[in-house]
């Protein structure tokens, strides 16, 4: 039916839809005054509609014939579904849901993901679903765990029910999927919108993923050509959907055009092509936030997200700041409208008499010795091999007389005859497979025997077993020691080459024992087990896995085990030498109640299916209940589903003989479709209704509930349909009109014979619930586990509950105990059961049952997608509130599209069903999910891997947006207050205006001789006079050797001859500009001062990168460029490298200015030395990259220079006796001081250190300092990350060597941002040991306006660190807390303010002086500030604003230059060496870089620092935001497949520290975040990249 091609619409149809879809999205129309007037428009395009729909009807009715069910064969490999979770209702809920959202959902930005990743997803994936799956039904599944089992179900339903999906598509639903797709499948031409639109986009672009629209029906040619692409760097990238929100277009036909497209990109690429109507696509310009024109694939998926954030969901928050520094998380108020349990007090139900039988056995001992001695020939028990074949049949007989001799070797043959290793009362472990049932029965009864505890467990498979690890402590608390097991079981264990048994993870150590009689030795004649009455003692202890994976056990006295089996007879009437089919595990639960216990109570005969036949054959146990005309079969939903898969024609099948066929899960909500599909194949077969008998019940309390075999005629079980949003607020509402969101249940039956039932509210005092609501089933009788072995405090809140009414008085004076499982008491007694505590989750206040969830999910089309029974559904705590995630395996062959179409119609359904939000949608490659040993999935290990980040999903979607609806209150600027209330408030208060200066340079007497000359020239040639063969300058080689030093005549006599070189050769005026292009040395020393003499101003530039000339050279033809510079000076090798091939491909060779090359000077010197004439003319340019990626030239003058100089000389006390080790770039600020002027101007020794070597030769810089015996060292961040990475394994063998940094005084980082704590405390940490002082490591602070306005010196108190409240910062306050309390930021002082250097905090915005307990911007008054830009367009406004700034008020006098940089000031308790309290100055960073979300401030740094600690993987992290959306680069340190474990883990980070949504997380290799030469992140750079398509990045996932 869907094959056939719709007949294309015509334009104007289109185009009055639009219209209509218009009105309908604005509110205009009603939603169903919308969809007649869309069939009426569209109706006259499909008359053959009225007749396919009466086809389909006939098809609806066609009884199973054989010609139809060979129909069902072909559909079984198709459309597939998990039994248990499936209900016709719920699938046709969920569909009908889906098609309401087809009408009015956004197109959402779908991944992108490199192609590596996407191969690999498509590789891996052929291998098989594991073995444990069962026939090609992909089954896994042991109904225990909340989530655990369904398998694959491939006829819908089975005979009659089968009525096509496909054949029930209403008419509406029909015409709405051919609209969709209403060109796409007229041709297959239309290959790609991209190819004839986005010309110049390529394959850079065609790498993310195409966008994806929700529901687009891809024609069959189509879906070809995207497998083909699939593996071909995608070739075609799809443009993006209109932003319908903000753009107009007139033409109704584009109208038209845009809304198709919005709604079907995918597929309605190819009517984009055919028709070329000018669109809003990715190639056309797109204005970006910032009012940028972008043409690129990426902003157009971002700007597909903010439109799809920009209709809010929920209604919009009230905004207002709340100003006491808690920022209060938005507080769900209660909606007065919630439904509310209005009932009568619900009363406690009592089961009938438990009705003692005169011959019931006073033991289930005693009942084994009576059947073995009386009817020793009765068979006991037959368990089948794989092939459906008896292996063995255990009689009465055997029974006994083996566990009796299980029970004299257990007390009397383990240990030795003084020391027994087991003693009665003892516990052991029973480890026995499943199809072994005899091995485990006759071990179990002999530990009775023998009193001994049995603790049955599972087989510990491998040593690393999901869950075995839990389980090892269960023993170990329980002080097992020995473990009995199978003959074959003992084989199988893993096995050391010694042929022992490893001891498991976890586990105790434990003698394992074989319980078979060729290994036991004889009872003597005499001796005899002692057989008591059912006492108080412990009989068994059954394992129990909680919801965070612990394992209890639950402990079961001997009174209670007896008791239970005795109420089991009694309900389900069981007789002597029945038969009954088991296909349970016998090791716990019903299984072993049923088939182990009651069993021999009544020397009945069981038959065991082991659960590997069952995959081998799902029909066994309905043939072996023919074979053996079996009267009681026990099972799972699963069972009778997998029947039903397999059921063909079985012509033979007759399951009249059953009276009772219970459904051990029959209390789970979704069981009830598969009874019903069950009865309704085999009711041809003899199978009566009555006889299905769901029971319902919980480690703790047993059996809880059985529905009691009806005699025939009486009353049909009940039903009931409730609602799904009653359900969440915990109230029972039969079916809402909403159809789409109901729950159908099943009654378990009545309360069990003797005991008390009732039903407590979920959370606080146990007091009844009303009688519409649902609560907490409890129950009140003699079998019952009694406690958690060793857990008093568990055992009171569970076994002892006293259960209160309205008025608080206990209902009775015995304790009840909780069976866990949700629920309410129907009419007429009957129990229904509506979820497990365990599966709960609790979002905004609601309850959701992780089972519901998984039903629905499941019920997506295209039901294939996933594997059935392996879809986890859990909750992880997030930001104060539970957060749903659900984790799927998925299909090996479903392409990116697939999934992301499923995925998004998942998050759809679930959101109309159960009106909540899923958080995150993984979707994991098939068999990769954590198993329990009966295949199930292990929920808490799954839930464990997700928030570790090892889960390796191969799709995520995140939708924090819609979920997270508890963010504080986003903060509103409050109006205005001027500068002046502002100053005047803090003298009320009492706070100081932020102000501080270091010591005032004219009042410093001191002896220096450099300060009589005004120019650094001056003071090169007065050493050269005085001090001729004094070193200046030693540069050290990567060996760290001398390769070469300077005296202060070699350096004069150099800089005369490069000054004649200058006159002659460039033929060079008085203040002309000259690159130097040299590599950090003493050759670009000389050159400086070389242009000093000649009167030229130079600018040193960094060379290129011989390596990497592509992107190193345009930057240095930009400087050259831009700072006008007439000639370049460089080296001979950087010479020929200018003028090389790669530079000739990289920048226009020829537009180079003359270069002259210093390395053979000719031997004359200039007739005559330059001297300035005004101190206040340009001496220096000095040209750098700020953080934000600016490159910013800044001139220094001649007066400056020397200021600077003598400030530094001051501070860090330098003399010609001293030497300075400087292992920092020259290029600019600080470094290029610190290298080239300092020593000329203070006359010490300079030790040169370029950092480049240190990547050869990592220990370089320190064995440098340790060996010259340096006090002062200067570095860079980068420097010290180098040595603390690569010296942190070796500092030992250093320490061998000799290394010594204990006469280090101070060793300062070179920095233009906030001090990297983390890095110089591990660097002072990992150094210690070789003598560094802890408080010689500090760091500077300079900018842009000044290179230098803190620097740690010599005198001075140590750099103090404070903790600030990064809340309170956020907001521009500072507020001190101690350290280690919750969302504390550590900041280190940023050194001492240098001589002569004024600061003040002021407010960026008015202009006004702040006080100390605000966050402002940092300016600075001082001799060396720079004297402005150097521009060539002479940008006046910012030169005036950044360089000579006023303030609105106080003292308005004084110039200031803003350093645009964020911080404060803090007087501390430490006295300065002149006695003065000491005031530190706290950097927090960058004006510029600094981020405005949700009206507060946020520096990118804070959220970097979070996600790196998220992940060991994550190395490097940057951030930036575009159109308000959070953008989080990380860079992953490990395989591709990790890639998408980040994005949960960075979002739940960035949302729990810093209450932020993050928009996009973007994955890349190491090394992606561009850096510049100080080691500070380019996050600007990275921006522009990013959005330009530039990083290859492994995944970019979208959160929507």
């Amino acid at each position: 039916m869907a094959d056939r091609d719709p007949v294309p619409l015509p334009a104007e149809v289109r185009a009055k839809l639009a219209e209509l879809e218009l009105e309908l999205s604005e509110g205009d129309i009603t939603q169903k005054g919308y969809e007649k007037k869309r069939s009426k428009l569209i109706g006259a395009y499909f008359p053959q509609t009225p007749g396919m729909d009466s086809s389909m009807g006939q098809e609806r009715r066609t009884p199973v014939t054989p010609s139809s069910s060979s129909r069902y064969n072909r559909r079984r490999s198709s459309g597939s579904r998990d039994e248990r979770y499936r209900s016709d209702v719920h699938t046709e809920a969920v569909q009908a849901a889906l098609a309401k959202h087809k009408e009015r959902k956004m197109a959402v930005p779908m991944p992108s993901k490199r192609r590596s990743l996407v191969v690999q997803t498509s590789m891996d994936a052929y291998t098989p679903p594991d073995t444990s799956s069962g026939s090609e039904d992909e089954g896994q599944g042991d109904g225990d765990e909340d989530v655990g089992d369904g398998e694959e179900e491939d006829g819908r339903g089975g005979g009659g029910t089968s009525s096509s999906r496909e054949g029930s598509i209403s008419m509406e639903h029909w015409i709405s999927r051919a609209v969709h797709s209403s060109t796409t499948t007229t041709s297959s031409t239309a290959s790609s919108s991209s190819s004839t639109r986005s010309g110049g986009s390529g394959a850079a672009a065609g790498r993310l993923a195409d966008v994806l629209a929700q529901h687009v029906h891809i024609s069959a040619q189509q879906h070809l050509r995207h497998h083909r692409h699939h593996h071909r760097h995608k070739t075609e990238n799809h443009s993006a959907p209109p932003d319908v929100t903000g753009y107009t277009n007139n033409t109704a036909n584009t109208a038209a055009d845009g809304i198709q497209v919005e709604r079907a990109p995918a597929g309605g690429g190819g009517s984009a092509a055919q028709r070329q109507t000018p669109k809003y696509g990715n190639a056309e310009l797109m204005e970006t936030g910032d009012g940028v024109p972008v043409s690129s694939r990426v902003s157009a998926k971002i700007q597909q997200l903010v439109n799809t954030l920009k209709r809010p969901k929920r209604p919009p928050l009230r905004e207002f700041f709340v100003d006491d520094f808690e920022e209060l998380l938005e507080v769900q108020q209660p909606d007065p409208n919630l439904p509310k349990a209005e009932g009568a007090q619900m009363a406690a139900m009592r089961g009938e008499q438990l009705g003692v039988v005169t011959n019931w056995p006073p033991s289930l001992e005693a009942a084994l010795q009576r059947w073995g001695t009386i009817s020793p020939k009765a068979p006991c028990l037959t368990t089948m091999d794989t092939n459906g074949k008896p292996l063995y049949v255990l009689t009465y007989g055997k029974l006994w007389s083996r566990s009796v001799k299980v029970a004299y070797n257990l007390l009397h043959k383990l240990g030795t005859k003084q020391e027994p290793l087991v003693r009665p009362g003892d516990r052991v472990a029973l480890v026995f497979p499943n199809n072994d049932p005899g091995a485990f029965m006759t071990a179990f009864y002999g530990c009775l025997l023998a009193e001994v505890v049995p603790v049955p467990i599972e087989v510990p498979l491998t040593r690393k077993d999901a869950g075995s690890q839990q389980i090892g402590f269960l023993l170990g608390s329980c002080g097992v020691t020995v473990a009995l097991t199978s003959d074959a079981c003992h084989k199988g264990l893993p096995k050391t080459p010694t042929g022992e048994i490893p001891q498991f993870k976890g586990w105790p150590k434990v003698l394992w024992f074989v319980p078979e009689s060729k290994h036991l030795s004889k009872p003597p004649k005499d001796w005899f087990p002692q057989i008591k009455d059912a006492n108080q003692d412990t009989a068994y202890i059954e394992y129990k896995t909680c919801k965070d994976g612990g394992v209890l056990g639950v402990t079961v006295t001997r009174t209670a085990m007896l008791t239970h089996c005795q109420a089991l007879t009694q309900s389900c009437s069981y007789t002597e030498a029945e038969t009954i089919v088991n296909v349970l595990d016998f090791k716990k639960d019903v299984g072993l109640w049923h088939a182990v216990l009651t069993s021999v109570m009544n020397m009945m005969y069981v038959i065991s299916i082991p659960y590997a036949l069952m995959k081998v054959n799902p029909l066994s146990w309905i043939q072996k209940v023919c074979q053996f005309k079996a009267k009681v079969a026990c099972v799972k939903s699963r069972d009778m589903h997998w029947a039903l898969v397999a059921h063909r024609d079985q012509r033979d099948v007759n399951l009249s003989s059953l009276r009772m066929l219970v459904v051990a899960d029959g209390s789970n909500p979704w069981s009830i479709s598969s009874c019903d599909a069950f009865l309704n194949v085999f009711q041809t077969k003899g199978l009566r209704p009555e006889v299905i008998c769901p029971c319902a019940s919980s480690p703790e309390a047993l059996t809880v509930a059985i529905r009691r075999p009806l005699e025939e005629g009486a009353t049909p079980p009940s039903r009931g349909v409730l609602s799904m949003p009653g359900l969440s607020h915990g109230v029972i509402r039969v079916d809402s009109e909403e159809k789409l969101s109901v729950l159908t249940l099943q009654d378990v039956g009545s309360v069990m014979p003797g005991a008390l039932m009732c039903v407590v509210k979920v959370e606080g005092v146990p007091q009844l619930c009303k009688t519409d609501e649902i609560g907490e089933m409890c129950v009140c009788t003699v079998a019952t586990g009694t406690s958690y072995y060793g857990l008093a405090g568990m055992t009171k809140n569970t076994f002892e509950v006293f259960p209160v009414s309205n008025n608080g008085t206990p209902i009775s004076e015995f304790p009840f105990t909780r069976t866990g499982l949700l629920g309410f008491i129907g009419p007429a007694g009957l129990i229904f059961v509506a979820g497990k505590m365990d599966g709960l989750m609790v979002v905004g206040g609601r309850r959701h049952n992780a089972d519901d969830i998984v039903a629905t999910a499941l019920a997506v089309e295209p039901m294939k997608f996933v594997y059935r029974g392996r879809i986890a559904v859990f909750s992880i705590t997030v930001l104060h509130d539970e957060r749903i995630v659900v984790v799927a395996e998925q299909r090996p062959d479903s392409t990116e599209e697939d999934s992301f179409q499923w995925m998004s119609r998942v998050l759809q359904a679930i959101d109309s069903i159960h009106q909540v939000g899923v958080y995150c949608l993984a979707l994991v490659p098939s068999n990769t999910l954590p198993k329990t040993p009966l295949g199930g999935i292990h929920l808490s290990e799954a839930k464990q891997l997700f928030l570790e980040g090892a889960l390796h999903p191969c799709n995520v979607l995140m939708c924090p947006h819609t979920c997270v609806t508890n963010l504080p209150k986003p903060r509103q600027k409050q109006p205005e207050i001027g500068p002046a209330s502002v100053m005047v408030g803090n003298l009320v208060s009492g706070k100081r205006i932020a102000q501080a200066s270091g010591r005032d340079l004219g009042q410093i007497e001191d002896n220096d001789q450099a300060r009589k000359f005004l120019f650094l020239s001056e003071v090169l040639q007065w050493r050269a006079q005085t001090t001729p063969d004094h070193i200046l300058y030693t540069l050290l080689n990567s060996r760290g050797a001398i390769a070469s030093s300077l005296t202060c005549v070699q350096l004069h006599k150099r800089a005369e001859k490069i000054a004649a070189v200058l006159s002659e050769r460039g033929h060079l005026q008085d203040g002309d500009h000259v690159a130097l292009v040299y590599p950090p040395g003493i050759d670009l020393i000389a050159a400086f001062y070389g242009c000093l003499y000649a009167g030229c101003v130079p600018i040193t530039v960094r060379p290129p990168h011989p390596q990497n000339i592509a992107t190193t050279l345009p930057t240095v033809k930009m400087i050259v460029e831009v700072s006008r510079s007439v000639c370049v000076m460089t080296t001979q090798l950087i010479c020929k490298l200018l003028r090389s091939k790669e530079a000739l491909a990289a920048v226009d060779v020829r537009t180079w200015p003359p270069v002259i090359d210093t390395d053979d000077l000719p031997k004359k010197k200039p007739p005559l030395l330059y001297k300035p004439s005004n101190p206040d003319t340009l001496a220096y340019l000095d040209f750098s990259v700020s953080t934000t990626g600016m490159l910013a030239g800044v001139k220094m003058s001649h007066t400056a220079t020397s200021a600077f100089c003598r400030s530094i000389k001051l501070q860090c006390e330098l003399y010609p006796s001293r030497e300075v080790a400087i292992c920092l770039d020259p290029y600019c600020g600080l470094g290029f001081v610190l290298w080239c002027l300092c020593s000329v101007y203070s006359g010490h020794q300079s030790i040169l250190i370029p950092p480049s070597e240190l990547e050869v030769n990592a220990a370089l810089w320190l064995s440098a300092v340790s060996q010259y015996k340096v006090r002062d060292t200067f570095c860079s961040y980068s420097v010290m990350e180098l040595c603390t990475k690569g010296l942190g394994l070796q500092t030992d063998s250093l320490k061998s060597r000799g290394l010594d940094l204990s006469r280090v005084r101070t060793c300062v980082v070179v920095a233009e941002e906030r001090p990297r704590i983390a890095l110089t405390q591990s660097f002072s940490k990992l150094f210690k040991d070789l003598g560094l002082h802890p408080r010689a490591v500090s760091t500077s602070f300079g900018c842009r306006v000044n290179l230098a306005i803190c620097l740690q010196g010599t005198s001075g108190p140590d750099p103090t660190t404070v903790f600030v409240d990064m809340r309170a910062l956020r907001h521009d306050r500072v507020r001190l807390v101690e350290r280690g309390s919750p969302h504390s930021l550590p900041l280190m002082e940023s050194g001492k303010i240098l001589p002569g250097v004024r600061i003040i905090i002021a407010n960026p915005e008015t202009k006004g002086p702040m006080g100390e307990s605000h966050l402002g911007e940092i300016w600075v008054h001082s001799g060396h500030n720079a004297s402005g830009y150097f521009t060539v367009y002479g940008d006046e406004v910012l030169q005036s604003d950044h360089f000579s700034s006023r303030l609105s008020f106080g003292d308005t006098q004084t110039v200031w230059a803003r350093t645009g940089y964020l911080g404060f000031l803090r007087r501390t308790e430490l006295t300065d060496a002149s006695g003065e309290r000491h005031d530190a100055l706290y950097v927090v960073g960058a004006l510029e870089e600094a981020m405005e979300l949700r009206g507060m401030r946020y520096h990118p740094i804070d959220i970097e620092t979070s996600v790196i600690r998220t992940h060991k993987s994550i190395t490097e992290c940057a951030v930036f935001t575009w159109t308000n959306l959070l953008v989080v680069v990380v860079e992953l340190d490990g395989s591709e497949h990790e890639a998408l474990d980040l994005v949960p883990l960075v979002t739940n980070v960035v949302l729990e520290e810093h209450y932020l949504i993050v928009g996009v997380v973007v994955v890349v290799d190491i090394g992606v975040i561009p850096i510049n030469s100080r080691g500070e992140k380019q996050r600007m750079h990275l921006r522009d990249g990013f959005l330009a398509d530039q990083l290859d990045p492994i995944y970019v996932a979208y959160n929507m």
